[in-house]
């Protein structure tokens, strides 16, 4: 299970852990994952430091470590969770992270602005879903076409809806600017758009604060299981047709000093990727010990697991297509001012290698 550690701090692992320095690391915090690694000899696990944001997307990371197969590989993977993809994205430009379960447009800008990073590995496709409540999902459900929705809102309720989404340049920010002006050609200024964090996202929707929300699982299973008013108006997938979700990038300063534990780590996604699909009742049980425990009851967290808004993938080739295509979009948006050579951002041969190619 990963250690949390509070967002944007990383552990400083530039130095060699005895196995006395871990047991009393492990005495002191009382960290389970940290004493299930010492199963495996400590001179032959390779420390990896890892950052994610906790949400569905990032099950993969939940499974190999939940189920103890990072610790059985010999990787000592060392947790940090962020609130939104950019503040990790600077945690890996100043060299504390190693590896990072993030979104494939923060990747992107990352890149853009010379962090040197590859995606070795997909998680996810078509993940973003427009949620609305009451009055947008009143004003959408009796209209012709989304943009005459958002016109029968603005003249019920003389204002703009307001939509929360995690913050610019994230991908469910990319995806709903995309749904707005190609898909349901809604003008800019007939939205306004609020960009925050996951979790005050959440509350934000369930308080009544916005109106509606791009955004992606446990988020919209859980609003919906909680609001009888909450509602999908835009489904995940048509929004921005096969886009591209969250995927595990690496440094390339990682690879070139730890590449066989980078080889052993995609291995370990691709088959966690595998298990979530086959296996949702752990599964669920693994997500929720972290990322809802207290917050989300086990069975909304399955039934995210298994909507239309979770399709896990491995293969990074499934997204890069789209990946393209994204970035164009994200130029016109300025937020990508040098264009990324997107083939050079992907390195296929870690999963071409895991899968026998």
């Amino acid at each position: 299970m990963p250690q949390t550690i509070p967002p944007g701090q990383c552990p400083d692992t530039s130095h060699r852990f005895s196995r006395r320095d871990l047991l009393a690391g492990a005495a002191a915090l009382g960290v389970a994952a940290v004493t299930a690694s010492l199963s495996q000899p400590v001179f032959a696990a390779t420390g990896l430091r890892v950052g994610y944001i906790p949400i569905i997307p990032m099950t993969q990371l939940y499974v190999l470590t939940g189920e103890g197969w990072a610790a059985e590989a010999g990787l000592a993977l060392q947790t940090t969770s962020f609130q939104s993809g950019p503040a990790m994205i600077q945690a890996l430009a100043s060299g504390t992270l190693d590896v990072a379960y993030v979104g494939i447009g923060p990747a992107m800008i990352a890149r853009s602005k010379g962090v040197k990073l590859k995606v070795v590995a997909a998680n996810v496709i078509d993940q973003v879903a427009l949620i609305g409540r009451g009055p947008l999902v009143k004003a959408m459900a009796g209209a012709a076409s989304p943009a005459e929705g958002i016109k029968a809102f603005r003249a019920a309720n003389g204002r703009r809806p307001k939509i929360g989404s995690l913050p610019a340049g994230s991908v469910p920010d990319t995806v709903l600017r995309y749904w707005m002006s190609e898909i349901a050609h809604i003008s800019s200024e007939d939205i306004e758009i609020v960009g925050m964090g996951e979790q005050p996202l959440q509350q934000a929707l369930l308080s009544g604060a916005i109106d509606g929300a791009s955004i992606l699982e446990p988020i919209l299973t859980l609003v919906q299981s909680r609001l009888q008013d909450a509602a999908i108006v835009a489904k995940a997938g048509s929004m921005f047709p096969k886009q591209p979700g969250a995927v595990l990038v690496v440094t390339e300063d990682a690879i070139a000093k730890s590449r066989d534990a980078v080889a052993a780590l995609v291995k370990l996604h691709i088959r966690a990727t595998a298990f979530a699909k086959s296996n949702p009742d752990r599964t669920a049980e693994l997500v929720t010990d972290i990322i809802g425990k207290g917050l989300v009851e086990r069975e909304v967290m399955r039934a995210a697991l298994t909507s239309d808004a979770t399709t896990f993938v491995d293969d990074p080739r499934v997204i890069l297509d789209s990946t393209k295509r994204m970035q164009a979009f994200q130029q016109s948006l300025d937020q990508i001012t040098e264009p990324v050579d997107v083939d050079a951002l992907f390195d296929f041969s870690f999963h071409d290698a895991a899968k026998g190619k």
